[in-house]
């Protein structure tokens, strides 16, 4: 169970919707709009009401008794609103002055324990005790809502609710204010953007209760209280409107594990609402998303925001087999029970081995163990499933090479997945002994070095460079998000038994970005707490330049999905956060709100579009693409006619260590490139001090697809501090 145990939460719900549900007619859609709020007439004693008449000014050009509704309006992440209203509305509005940019209101999805020991947290030194275990720091948590009777929502041991807090327990169906307490502080729920856009949807539950599980589920893992003994047998307006909430009533972290299909940085939700909430201080950590193992698969590469990779952890849910002649092997298995499977009949021919239609699987016999190879087969596992259960068999041995069975609750029938390799042994046994026979013990778990290294990059985590702005390397970062077991909704179905026995749980083991995202949302609680005056970027920069790209072997953390191959940092960025060395980095890579301004301005983007991140309270008097971020990417393109490319970066590190300190730098280049650093020392003589240097990386493109990674790493003379920064030269994004 994962216990940041002081940290108090807030859950800002909406209600998730799939992709294939309908939205508003050809006639009337839902628009996010966004204005400049410097142009507010002074007449209006609110931007509501500001909002309200643009919007009656506009009503006439319609040809309709509808009228034009204001949904929500916004003023704290950023200024504007949404309505709903006709095209020719929106035509009329864009006159309007102040309007700035508009789009559709859209989808939004979920990028759907031990790991906190994984991580290295403990009671005694380190991280927890520095910061008090996050006490008075509050996350605000966005996402389909909570089910606030959990155990992982207890204030058992919880201080008293910070006094600088603003918001409320929302009341609604199943859900009244007396459900909050000093843990879970606050709760709203926004569905007025899914109401607007399907007039007459149906609202399960209107409140801040969570049905899906995915809310709960995130939440107790970002901040949930210490639970003994667990164990596992929208639209985006609304969203949208959850963000603006939480900035204005208070949060340190906003945790946010959810996607948008919008490119664009300006017509991004998360990315407009995160500049705002990066001006007032917030860190805004948020998933890398779940479209992985390609490249260039991340969408949201938001430079002003914390975006977060999902690794596997050193845990392994096994099941034995022991075959007749004593021989063991450990195979994966979420079967969820257990099974007797003692010294049945092992059956293995090629033709059977298929396993690809219910009447080759009607000719294994009764009471067996069938072996089924789906290495090389189009045979889906899904399906197997299926037809396994209407078969004589009783279990499967599984041959397959497929890590997404790793990532995967649904097992609902007796069996155990083990690897080509590990099939030798057991095809070897069957074909070469008279009676084989084979037992099986279910519901194991394993931890620690075997059998594979962890951490490794998931398969379906999103890979760089960002489609939204690829010259900042993202994703930043590694955290666990492979079944990672946290509270759930307890009448949802968590697992099934064959076709038609559903089986429900208290906690459930949930992979993908979204469960890796509020890992690095707690642990930047707990280090905002242990350093109060540590800026959102000071925050982050003390994750990435400490976080380990090795694994528990010590070697090179591997991907999953490309046969374990080392993964680059377009997959892990920087590594596998480490919460106990991020309390102490030595230095850090700073920013301020101008600096991402001054970023934005370099964007190419129209004037409208700049104003619709940045406001109208920056100008772009300097712009500038290098910001001052502690990691490095050289983009080239693939081309026949190779040609030297040379690109220079400017940054400035700041002693955050306890006094003077020298650091020389160690540099890791790139495969066929060359590394210039100046100077190669660094002095500082007391703490805080701000000391700059230069990196100028050439190198070459290349006439095929060719990704080089290396790094940089600052190291402390006679003392304890490294400090890592990674490069990568990487081709860069395609407009398809």
């Amino acid at each position: 169970m994962e216990l940041f145990q002081l940290v108090p939460l807030i859950l800002l719900s909406f209600y998730l919707l799939s992709n294939n549900v309908p939205q508003a007619s050809a006639q009337r859609s839902t628009y996010i709009v966004h204005m400049d709020k410097s142009f507010m007439p002074k007449a209006f004693s609110s931007h509501h009401y500001w909002y309200s008449s643009m919007l009656q000014s506009v009503k006439s050009v319609a040809q309709t008794s509808l009228e034009p509704k204001l949904v929500y309006t916004y003023d704290n992440a950023f200024h504007g609103f949404t309505a709903v209203m006709s095209k020719n509305e929106l035509q009329a509005l864009k006159r309007s002055p102040g309007f700035l940019s508009a789009y559709a209101d859209d989808v939004v999805t979920p990028d759907t324990t031990h790991s906190y020991k994984f991580l290295s947290l403990n009671t005694a030194t380190g991280l927890w005790p520095a910061s008090q275990y996050g006490k008075d720091v509050i996350i605000g948590v966005i996402d389909s809502g909570i089910w606030p009777e959990s155990p992982s929502f207890k204030d058992d041991g919880m201080t008293e609710i910070p006094a600088r807090w603003k918001g409320i327990c929302q009341s609604g169906e199943e859900f009244n204010s007396s459900l909050c307490n000093k843990k879970l502080i606050g709760a709203r729920y926004f569905n007025e953007g899914v109401r607007a856009a399907i007039p007459g949807v149906t609202i399960t539950m209107n409140s801040a209760r969570d049905e899906s599980g995915h809310g709960t589920h995130v939440a107790s893992t970002a901040v949930g209280n210490y639970v003994d003994g667990v164990s596992f047998f929208g639209y985006e307006s609304d969203a949208l409107a959850g963000i603006d909430q939480a900035v204005a009533d208070g949060v340190d972290i906003l945790s946010i594990s959810l996607s948008y299909r919008r490119r664009d940085l300006y017509e991004n939700p998360i990315a407009i609402a995160g500049f705002g909430a990066r001006e007032k201080g917030i860190l805004v950590s948020v998933s890398a998303g779940n479209r992985g193992p390609s490249f260039a698969t991340l969408l949201e590469g938001i430079p002003w925001a914390f975006v977060v990779a999902s690794g596997t952890v050193d845990r392994w849910f096994s099941g034995t087999l022991t075959l007749g002649n004593s021989k063991t092997i450990t195979g994966w298995t979420m079967f969820p029970a257990r099974a007797v499977v003692r010294n049945l009949n092992l059956v293995y021919n090629e033709t059977l081995s298929a396993c690809n239609s219910t009447e080759l699987l009607a000719e294994a016999p009764d009471q067996s163990i069938i072996v089924c190879n789906l290495t090389d087969k189009n045979t889906s596992l899904f399906f197997l499933w299926s037809d396994l259960s209407r078969s004589n068999a009783r279990v499967a041995i599984i041959i397959s090479e497929d890590t997404s069975i790793l990532r995967s609750t649904s097992f609902p029938y007796p069996g155990v997945v083990i690897t080509p390799s590990e099939a030798r042994d057991v095809v070897n046994y069957a074909s070469n002994s008279d009676t084989p026979i084979a037992s099986i013990t279910f519901q194991e778990t394993i931890l620690g070095l075997e059998p594979r290294a962890a951490p490794a990059l998931s398969g379906s985590s999103s890979r760089g460079p960002a489609r939204s702005y690829p010259g900042i390397l993202k994703p930043d970062i590694m955290a666990p998000g492979v079944l990672i077991l946290a509270a759930y909704n307890p009448y949802t179905s968590t697992a099934r038994i064959d076709n038609n026995i559903f089986l429900s749980s208290d906690y459930t083991l949930l992979s993908g970005t979204s469960m890796a995202c509020p890992h690095i949302s707690g642990i930047a609680a707990l280090l905002k707490a242990a350093h109060p005056d540590w800026s959102p970027a000071a925050i982050q920069s003390a994750m990435m330049t400490t976080a380990n790209p090795r694994d528990n072997t010590g070697k090179p953390i591997k991907d999953t999905e490309f046969n374990y191959r080392v993964a680059t940092p377009l997959g892990i960025g920087s590594g596998q956060v480490d919460p106990n060395r991020a309390l102490d980095p030595g230095l850090v890579y700073d920013a301020n709100v101008q600096d991402y301004v001054n970023l934005v301005c370099s964007m190419n983007f129209t004037p409208e579009q700049t104003r619709t991140i940045i406001r109208s309270s920056y100008n772009c008097s300097n712009p500038s693409s290098d910001l001052n971020y502690p990691s490095f990417i050289a983009l080239y393109e693939v081309q026949e006619n190779r040609t030297t490319l040379t690109r220079k970066f400017k940054r400035t590190v700041t002693n955050v260590g306890n006094g003077a300190a020298t650091y020389k730098v160690k540099v890791d280049k790139p495969k066929g490139s060359t590394i210039t650093i100046s100077p190669e020392t660094l002095v500082f003589r007391k703490k805080n001090e701000k000391q700059s240097y230069s990196l100028t990386i050439r190198y070459r493109s290349n006439n095929e697809f060719v990704i080089n990674d290396g790094s940089i790493t600052w190291i402390e003379e006679n003392g304890q501090h490294t400090v890592r920064s990674p490069i990568v030269v990487t081709p860069g994004v395609s407009d398809d």
